[in-house]
C-alpha cells in the first residue's frame, strides 16, 4: 500500500475518534514503536503520524511521558463571527487609540499581549550576534558601501531557494530588497496607487495597512472576511467594479489568523488577472504554519506577473533587523525606481548576516523550535481564556502565526478594558484598531508570540476578571 495512503488513512483515523469523543481530552494514545506494530509501519512513519495529529492541535507530547489527547479537546470556545463590514470605502482611522496602544512600545514592567511581534526569547539572538560579527569580516569595507540597488545577491537567491517550499519558483532576479515588509507594502502601494483609488482589503485589517493606505490617500473598502479561510470570494467579486488595487495577507492575518484554501487563493488570483487589478501579497507570517507543511501563497498561482510579494523576517528572526523583500512581478521596474529614490540602498551588514543565517540551515531549525512553541502558547491561550473569560466568549482559530481574536459580548467596549488593563501593566489590541468603520468594539487580538510563564497565565487570567467586571 502506498506510504502516504497508510499515513493519512492512520492519522485520520486517529483524527476522527478524537473529534467523535472515543478519545477524550487526557487520554495517552499509544507509542511510536506500539504504533509501529499495530500497523505495521516505519518508525517515521508512525512519527508522522503524531507530529501530523500534533499539529492540528489534537494531541499533545509530554517529555518522558509519550502523547496525550490534547486539552483543547476538551475546550469548547464558539469560533469568531464572519465580519459584515460596509461595501462602502471608508476612512475613518482610529488615531488617537493607536497612538495611545503603540506609545508604551519597548516600556519596561508592561506584557505587551498588544504587539504582534515574537519575544526576543523566541529569537537565537546569540547566533545572529555572531552573524553580524562575521558580516562585517566577510564584506568589503567592513560594510560600509551601498550594496547593489536590487539587493543582496547572497540575500535574495537563499530566498529564491525558499520559495521553492510554497511553489513560487523565484530566482534572485525575481526579488528586490526593502527595509523590512512595511517598506515593501509601502513602495509597492506607491508604485500602483493614486490619491483617491480605492483599494480592498480584508476586515479587520492590520492598523499599519490602514495607516498606510490613508497616508498615501487611498480609498480603503473593507471585504468580508471569515475567520478560517479569509475573504469571501463572492463580496471580492461584486466590489470589482469599483477597486484599483486589492492588498491581502491569506496566509495567518492578523489579527484572525486564518488561511485561504487554495482554491481560493487560485480563484482571487484569476478574478484579479482577469480585471487588471494589481493583488499586493503579505506574506509575513507564511512561515510560522502549525501543521505539516507551509501553506501556498497567491503568487503560487500567479502566471502573468500581477501579484506582488512581500514578506520579511520581522516576524520570525529579528524585527528590528528591518529586512524585507518584494517579488514584483511585472511592476518591477516602477519598485527599483521608487527604491532609488526612497532608500537607494538596504542595510550592507544585515543584509548579509541574514543571508549567511538562511544559508547555514540555521533558520529551518528556528523556525521549527519557534512554530512549537507559538503553536504550544496558542493552546495554552485557549485553555486560560476558557477557564477565565466571560461566558459566550468567542476566538478565532488561528493555523499559524502570532495572532489569536478575542470576540467578546456586545456589552463589552474593549476600548474600555484597555485602559483598566493598562493600569496593571497589561497591553491589548482593541478591535476598533484593526478597521475603518464603527465596528469590532467589542474585540481584541492577543499577541500568542510571548514566552508561556506563569506570569503571561496571571496576567490573561486577570483581563478576563477585568472583562467580567465591566
Amino acid at each position: 500500500m502506498n506510504r502516504e495512503f497508510i499515513y493519512n488513512e492512520i492519522a485520520d483515523g486517529i483524527a476522527s475518534q478524537i473529534r467523535n469523543g472515543v478519545l477524550k481530552a487526557g487520554d495517552k494514545l499509544p507509542s511510536v514503536r506500539m504504533m509501529c506494530q499495530e500497523h505495521q509501519v516505519s518508525m517515521n512513519t508512525a512519527k508522522r503520524v503524531f507530529l501530523e495529529l500534533e499539529s492540528q492541535s489534537l494531541i499533545e507530547s509530554k517529555p518522558q511521558s509519550g502523547y496525550f489527547v490534547s486539552r483543547l479537546m476538551s475546550v469548547k470556545l464558539p469560533l469568531s463571527e464572519v465580519s459584515r463590514p460596509s461595501l462602502m470605502a471608508n476612512n475613518n482611522e482610529p488615531d488617537e487609540l493607536i497612538s495611545k496602544v503603540y506609545e508604551n512600545m519597548g516600556k519596561k514592567g508592561i506584557t505587551f499581549f498588544s504587539i504582534g511581534i515574537p519575544s526576543g526569547d523566541l529569537l537565537p539572538q546569540a547566533k545572529l550576534k555572531k552573524e553580524i560579527i562575521n558580516a562585517t569580516r566577510e564584506l568589503k569595507d567592513g560594510g560600509t558601501e551601498y550594496e547593489e540597488l536590487q539587493g543582496n545577491l547572497k540575500l535574495r537567491r537563499m530566498i529564491a531557494v525558499r520559495s521553492l517550499q510554497w511553489g513560487g519558483n523565484l530566482s534572485e532576479n525575481d526579488l528586490v530588497t526593502t527595509n523590512g515588509g512595511m517598506n515593501a507594502l509601502s513602495f509597492c502601494l506607491m508604485a500602483l496607487g493614486k490619491p483617491g483609488d480605492t483599494i480592498a482589503i480584508e476586515s479587520p485589517c492590520y492598523p499599519g495597512i490602514l495607516q498606510l493606505a490613508n497616508g498615501l490617500g487611498l480609498n480603503v473598502l473593507e471585504l468580508p472576511t471569515h475567520p478560517t479561510t479569509g475573504i469571501e470570494i463572492e463580496a471580492l467579486r461584486k466590489v470589482i467594479p469599483q477597486i484599483n488595487l486589492c492588498l491581502l495577507i491569506p496566509n495567518f492575518n492578523s489579527p484572525l489568523g486564518s488561511c485561504m484554501p487554495d482554491e481560493n487563493k487560485k480563484e482571487i488570483v484569476r478574478i484579479l488577472s482577469e480585471n487588471n487589478i494589481p493583488l499586493i501579497e503579505d506574506d509575513v507570517y507564511g512561515d510560522l504554519y502549525f501543521g505539516s507543511t507551509r501553506p501556498k501563497c497567491c503568487k503560487s498561482f500567479d502566471k502573468d506577473g500581477n501579484v506582488l510579494y512581500c514578506s520579511s523576517i520581522s516576524k520570525t528572526l529579528a524585527p528590528g533587523y528591518r529586512v524585507g523583500w518584494i517579488a514584483p512581478g511585472r511592476y518591477k521596474d516602477k519598485i527599483m525606481k521608487l527604491k532609488l529614490l526612497h532608500s537607494t540602498s538596504s542595510i550592507s551588514i544585515v543584509n548579509e548576516a541574514v543571508a549567511n543565517f538562511l544559508k547555514s540551515g540555521r533558520y529551518e531549525k528556528h523556525l521549527h523550535q519557534m512554530r512549537k512553541a507559538v503553536q504550544s502558547n496558542y493552546q495554552n491561550y485557549v485553555q486560560t481564556i476558557a477557564d477565565y473569560f466571560p461566558e459566550g466568549t468567542k476566538t478565532s482559530r488561528p493555523q499559524g502565526g502570532l495572532s489569536l481574536w478575542i470576540e467578546f459580548d456586545k456589552k463589552i467596549r474593549t476600548t474600555e478594558l484597555y485602559d483598566l488593563a493598562i493600569k496593571q501593566n497589561i497591553s491589548i489590541a482593541p478591535g476598533r484598531m484593526f478597521t475603518l468603520q464603527d465596528q469590532f468594539e467589542n474585540c481584541m487580538r492577543l499577541c500568542i508570540g510571548l514566552p508561556w510563564t506563569e506570569e503571561t497565565r496571571l496576567c490573561l487570567q486577570q483581563l478576563g476578571n477585568l472583562a467580567k467586571k465591566i
